[in-house]
């Protein structure tokens, strides 16, 4: 395994957002932590995001490595915090308001009924 500090959650988020999401524990609105289980290509990644320490990223060796450590998560965060459902990107809910709010101010032809 392999650990590196990082500084900002944009980075992160750069990371988490190319890769594929396997499973998310924790909440930053509940908790001060939050740790996000990807892969890159052949690597597997931990992304921690933290409000009291040090963010980090950790690349594993293997995927049992890698599923070993998913486990040790989840036992101390406790299995309410797993995420295991669809990641919902920001956009998909900015699409489906903007559809609402379309529908909702939909103007049709109504020279018919005057």
């Amino acid at each position: 395994m392999e650990e590196i500090e990082i500084l900002s959650w944009l980075t992160l988020d750069a990371i988490k957002n190319t890769s594929e999401v396997l499973e998310t524990i924790g909440d930053l609105q509940i908790g001060h932590c939050k740790y996000i289980f990807c892969k890159v290509e052949d690597d597997y990644l931990e992304l921690f995001y933290s409000d009291s320490v040090s963010n980090y990223l950790r690349r594993y060796e293997s995927k049992e490595e890698f599923e070993t450590a998913l486990e040790k998560r989840k036992e101390e965060e406790g299995e309410g915090f797993v995420k295991n459902g669809p990641v919902f990107e920001e956009d998909s809910f900015r699409d489906e308001a903007k559809e609402e709010e379309e529908e909702e101010y939909d103007i049709g032809d109504d020279s018919e009924k005057f």
